[in-house]
């Protein structure tokens, strides 16, 4: 009880001691962030921004905790920061934004769609998918999962619709206005289309494949989507996720990979333990 009596002693003397210049500056702070946080989000950068500040919040706590070797080593980690931003800045950046991707509370809650929509969702993606396929048109759809891509949303023409097959093949039909680009699906919705992607750096990829597949890839290295493509060449249907492609999957194992990796209410998993299916 004495201690007790004591922590709320602290707190108050803290409360007294605070001045109209104290409340001003933590007003001030408070409006930047929240500014920085409106600008960035639903932005891969948001991913980033959070797992600095988690990044900084395990710092204070190994410290208060007393774990010394930790706190030494995320200290020092913070010093060369500068230089290893430099240096490794797409590795750091990818291990910032997996830190931020982190279910936790006080970063408000994931939305997540119930079970009978996602299968709905799925069915018409593949249903439409496998169509394409038959009559060798093109298609690249991006499923947005925990990293948001606001900005690759806005390269593109906002729909924000419900998912149906005929709206996904009509809009790969040649010659349509929103043919050329990527759809981008969000949370059960069409939400974008004719949307541009970053092309994928990697020089060993086959030389059959064009610029749709580099940039279904490329988009999969730069955050935790999942990417569809339809080739109108073959009519060969793809999936491509952190950076790998995987070529000329069969519609029952398309279902099970979308049903695996956007099941409701699970985290972030791997395609079957490591490799693509589960």
């Amino acid at each position: 009880m004495l201690d007790l009596n004591l922590f709320l002693n602290e707190i108050f003397n803290i409360i007294t001691k605070i001045s109209i210049s104290d409340i001003l500056d933590i007003i001030i702070v408070a409006y930047i962030f929240y500014k920085i946080f409106m600008f960035i989000k639903d932005t891969r950068a948001e991913q980033v921004f959070k797992g600095i500040i988690l990044f900084m919040v395990i710092v204070q706590v190994s410290g208060i905790l007393k774990l010394h070797t930790l706190n030494w080593l995320l200290n020092n980690t913070l010093e060369i920061g500068i230089i290893a931003a430099v240096i490794f800045q797409p590795e750091l950046r990818a291990g910032l934004e997996r830190i931020g991707r982190t279910r936790l509370s006080f970063f408000g809650k994931n939305i997540n769609s119930s079970e009978e929509i996602l299968n709905r969702t799925i069915e018409e993606i593949v249903e439409s998918l496998y169509s394409l396929s038959r009559q060798k048109i093109g298609a690249l759809i991006v499923m947005e999962r925990d990293t948001k891509i606001n900005e690759i949303i806005n390269t593109g023409t906002v729909i924000d619709s419900e998912i149906s097959r005929q709206l996904l093949i009509n809009i790969f039909i040649p010659n349509t206005p929103l043919h050329d680009g990527a759809v981008v699906i969000r949370e059960s919705r069409i939400k974008a289309a004719a949307c541009f992607l970053p092309l994928t750096e990697t020089k060993d990829l086959s030389k059959d494949l064009g610029t749709r597949h580099r940039a279904g890839i490329g988009i999969s290295e730069v955050s935790d989507c999942i990417t569809l493509i339809v080739s109108e060449e073959t009519g060969g249907v793809s999936i491509a996720k952190s950076g790998k492609l995987y070529r000329d999957i069969s519609k029952e194992r398309m279902t099970n990979i979308l049903r695996s990796n956007l099941k409701v209410n699970t985290d972030e998993k791997s395609f079957f333990k490591g490799g693509l299916f589960r």
